[in-house]
């Protein structure tokens, strides 16, 4: 297959489906906000916050793209290498993202019942982050 074509399905890929867990994690999360606030509206802004917080693997597939976007696979640079790499990144992205929104809507059904788990449920869900930023910088690196 082209390598022109290997890479742009890369780029697509590390796009998407970094974006795809981004939507997915951000509506774990949001769906979990909407019914805490039935039990304690006063604290929406936690909820909004920890909602948004699986929407950074999106912008880090994002990053990623736009770095790499004007590689030139026809001179050198093996498309075969950003397909796989992309994947790798979707997928890591993905996965973290939807974990993510997992974990802070744990945390927000937790808060909507009374106990104080804000910066707690904060500190968890940079767990799954890590390995997103690990995934960004690898890509970084690699071209």
């Amino acid at each position: 297959m082209d390598q022109v074509l290997l890479g742009y399905i890369g780029l697509g890929l590390m796009l998407g489906l970094s974006g795809f867990g981004s939507v997915y994690g951000t509506t774990i999360a949001g769906n979990a906000a909407l019914g805490a606030m039935k039990k304690d509206p006063s604290r929406s802004a936690n909820y909004m916050v920890l909602s948004a917080l699986p929407a950074t693997q999106g912008l880090y597939g994002f990053i990623a793209f736009f770095m790499n976007k004007g590689l030139d696979f026809s001179a050198g640079v093996s498309g075969l290498m950003m397909l796989c790499v992309g994947t790798i990144v979707g997928l890591v992205c993905l996965f973290s993202a939807i974990r993510q929104g997992q974990v802070c809507a744990n945390g927000i059904a937790t808060t909507a019942q009374g106990h104080d788990v804000f910066v707690n449920t904060m500190i968890y869900a940079a767990l799954p982050e890590f390995y997103a930023i690990l995934a960004l910088v690898a890509v970084l690196m690699a071209f």
